[in-house]
């Protein structure tokens, strides 16, 4: 059975030097920071890469992020994946666990977590899923 978590976290972007090798200056790429409260009590760190269009409203970003903290008290890390888009104002996001990533007590882990942002804040809605089944010995 799913769970869902909730609360708040801040983001700090900084965005850093272009790499050479990507070749176009219209490609952004970013340190992200966060802080989440609420049922996810924990720090992330990460990369985006981003692309703005001539149209306004318009671009696409790619992210991954390790999250290192407690989950409904439950302590180890994970990493999320971002795959976002907006079309002349309309958002689409998934921000999803990657498979295998999560540590300690989050071992197991999938899920998706929604971004919504409110007078200016961040708020998070995470649908997850943790297996309390041990893995399979690798033969």
């Amino acid at each position: 059975m799913t769970k869902l978590a909730s609360g708040t976290f801040e983001v700090k972007m900084t965005p850093q030097t272009p790499e050479k090798n990507v070749g176009d200056a219209s490609i952004a790429r970013m340190a992200l920071d966060k802080i989440f409260s609420g049922d996810l009590e924990a720090t992330s760190n990460g990369q985006m890469l981003a692309v703005r269009t001539a149209v306004e409203g318009s671009a696409g970003y790619v992210a991954m992020e390790r999250v290192t903290g407690t989950l409904h008290g439950r302590r180890g890390s994970f990493a999320l994946q971002h795959s976002g888009t907006m079309a002349q104002g309309t958002q689409s996001l998934s921000v999803t666990v990657v498979p295998d990533s999560a540590t300690d007590e989050l071992s197991g882990l999938s899920g998706t977590l929604a971004i919504k942002i409110v007078d200016g804040r961040h708020h998070y809605a995470f649908d997850y899923l943790l297996s309390d089944s041990p893995l399979p010995d690798a033969e």
